[in-house]
């Protein structure tokens, strides 16, 4: 019961200094690859981020650290980041081929109740996302979109204005 609660002296100094050094290699390694490191903009920058936290967790909390290994783990994983969205933007046939697009849930007050199931939501998760944003009334709604990182967008606007359909470019409409 005593190891569940408490940790040897050296044990935790290991933790500490193994968190200021991964932390100085991460910091590091994010200067270089740029500010998408962390902007969860497509599903890779999502999985990216998922993979540095564990990488993290498992440097700093293993009892045989080896930061050097925990500093090149992040490095890949930024590498390859930067890498798979600079292919994205070159190839559009890249892109197409890795990335999702968009998925339009609501258009005005229109429920598409098709691209709800297609994507395992409910009428009532997607009434939660209403009400997250704010809206009082279905007649506010200009558009619902289950972004490519699981996000829902909900565009809304309590006056007559139009939506532009530049925000709508590239959505899918259905699956």
């Amino acid at each position: 019961m005593k190891e569940w609660l408490m940790s040897d002296l050296d044990v935790l100094l290991k933790v500490f200094i193994s968190v200021i050094l991964v932390f100085s290699l991460l910091v590091i390694w994010v200067r270089i690859s740029g500010l998408r490191s962390f902007a969860k903009m497509s599903s890779i920058d999502f999985a990216s981020t998922i993979a540095i936290g564990s990488v993290l967790a498992s440097t700093i909390l293993n009892e045989s650290p080896s930061v050097l290994k925990g500093g090149l783990a992040i490095g890949f994983i930024l590498l390859f980041q930067t890498i798979f969205s600079k292919l994205t933007l070159k190839y559009g046939w890249f892109d197409t081929l890795v990335s999702n697009r968009p998925l339009l849930l609501m258009k005005g007050e229109n429920i598409l109740y098709d691209n709800l199931h297609a994507t395992n939501m409910s009428e009532e998760d997607l009434m939660a996302k209403l009400r997250e944003a704010n809206v009082i009334e279905l007649s506010e709604v200009k558009a619902v979109i289950l972004e490519t990182t699981g996000d829902v967008s909900v565009l809304h606007s309590g006056t007559d204005k139009k939506l532009d359909e530049l925000l709508l470019k590239n959505i899918l409409t259905k699956l």
